[in-house]
């Protein structure tokens, strides 16, 4: 009896269920469209940096602000804020290791320094650059794809350019990075200027570039420590080495073994070449406090939210934290939440004037209806079943709307789909995952947006069904 009124009540007044389901139907599509073009953005970048730079999740110390892989999030005083470094390697490590969710996991050091290359060019760029363990670096990550040359090797000093810079120098001075070419990186202190040189191993790609990635020189770690001026930890020294003052030292037979330079045969690219090409000390240990990072791949099926908030309980006596792939991203993927979460406030907000509007149909509604409401009380009909009647009404119709909106969401996205759209902006097309547009379906995305159209069906009801069931059946049936 009830369903049969509330198909009743909607047919007859269909202007106003019309009214109803269209603007249900409006809404939920566009929230539905909306987030699965933001949805597949962050799916894109999730893969792009997890696959190529960040993994799964990131270790890094404490710090009094967020911290990305090449410096500060906040990118007005990206330049003036030091990475630190993590303490207490080791005991990470061995807490790593005991980790059962954890596919494997890699270090890394990193920061900005200028480079050039003087065969090719006398001008300084700068560079993003990754000190790498080479050991299982690109094994965390397959999104990294050699051109020319190879990946580097352990204990090998060199560094690698994306295919990218290396095509934009060769536009620009019609020659080529070569395989071997030496790289000259520079970086200053406040009181100090380091220089390094590395010989080109490799020149690669990534898979799917996101913003700022082809800025990045991958080079041993080595040649970062230097250049960010990182104190490396070294194994005991022997005791002869720690002899200040040899008594059988002859200073007048052997001299002092420093090559005196006159103004005249002093070379500055000499000490250059010496300060650049000198080999690492075989007595250097690292054991610790000589990284910036470890990355971190999980297995398949591991919530990463899940491993940080306990991985983060086991860390909290070392100082160090946890985080995902997005702080470790920076601010591209932080600024695409932003904008998700902005869509979203928005789409509130006219979720809220469209409730009004529905409220203010169905109150016209429920006057309308006065003499028959009061009927159905005089009758019996219970309060329950008032609100029922009209709860019922708006509801059915918003569970049609959020079909409808949802279904209209799928039919344009493979309009969209089929048109083939290029996309001529790498950062987008980075984030979309490919230069031809393409929005996947989204099941959560779906469900979030009909569950949308329902609450928004059961708000707008709360008012007019209060006020009808306020409705007293003899005033009712005397103004009837």
């Amino acid at each position: 009896m009830t369903w049969r009124l509330i198909f009743r009540n909607i047919i007859r007044n269909r202007k106003n269920s019309l009214v109803i389901f269209l603007l249900i139907t409006v809404i939920t599509a566009v929230f539905f469209i909306g987030n699965s073009i933001i949805g597949q953005a962050n799916e894109g970048l999730k893969k792009t940096y997890v696959e190529s730079l960040t993994a799964d999740v990131v270790i890094q110390k404490n710090s009094d602000m967020s911290m990305n892989l090449f410096g500060a999030n906040s990118p007005v005083i990206d330049n003036y804020v030091a990475i630190p470094v993590l303490p207490a390697y080791d005991h990470i490590s061995a807490i790593l290791a005991a980790e059962k969710d954890i596919k494997n996991y890699t270090t890394q050091i990193s920061g900005q320094a200028a480079m050039k290359i003087p065969e090719i060019s006398d001008r300084n760029e700068g560079v993003l650059i990754c000190g790498a363990d080479p050991e299982n670096y690109f094994d965390c990550f397959p999104g990294i794809i050699v051109e020319e040359g190879r990946f580097l090797e352990s204990g090998e000093n060199g560094g690698m350019i994306t295919a990218e810079r290396a095509d934009r120098l060769e536009r620009e001075t019609g020659m080529r990075p070569a395989i071997g070419t030496p790289l000259l990186f520079s970086s200053a202190g406040e009181i100090s200027f380091r220089i390094r040189e590395a010989p080109l191993t490799g020149i690669y790609r990534y898979q799917n570039p996101g913003q700022f990635m082809n800025e990045i020189v991958i080079a041993d770690p080595q040649t970062v420590r230097v250049l960010m001026a990182v104190q490396v930890a070294t194994a005991p020294a022997d005791e002869a080495d720690t002899i200040l003052w040899d008594p059988a030292l002859d200073f007048d037979s052997a001299g002092t073994g420093i090559e005196e330079y006159t103004e005249e045969g002093f070379n500055p690219e000499d000490l250059m070449n010496f300060l650049g090409t000198q080999e690492n000390s075989a007595d250097v240990e690292l054991t610790g406090g000589d990284w910036n990072f470890i990355l971190i791949r999980l297995k398949e099926g591991t919530v990463p939210s899940f491993f940080i908030n306990a991985l983060n309980k086991k860390l909290e006596p070392f100082n160090v934290y946890a985080a995902g792939w997005r702080t470790a991203a920076g601010t591209s993927a932080i600024m695409l939440l932003l904008i998700q979460s902005f869509f979203n406030i928005g789409g509130l907000l006219v979720s809220i004037a469209g409730v009004i509007v529905v409220v203010n149909i169905l109150l016209i509604s429920v006057f309308r209806r006065t003499r028959e409401i009061g009927t159905l009380r005089a009758i019996g009909a219970a309060d329950t079943q008032i609100r029922f009647l009209i709860m019922g009404e708006n509801c059915f119709l918003a569970f049609i709307a959020g079909m409808t909106g949802v279904l209209g969401g799928i039919l344009f996205l493979r309009v969209i789909n089929s048109m083939g759209i290029t996309i001529p902006n790498e950062l987008v097309a980075s984030l979309l995952g490919g230069g031809v547009l393409r929005i996947g379906f989204l099941p959560g995305t779906a469900a979030a947006s009909f569950c949308i159209a329902l609450i928004l069906g059961a708000a707008a009801s709360v008012f007019p069904v209060e006020t009808a069931v306020r409705i007293d059946p003899i005033i009712a049936v005397s103004q009837g």
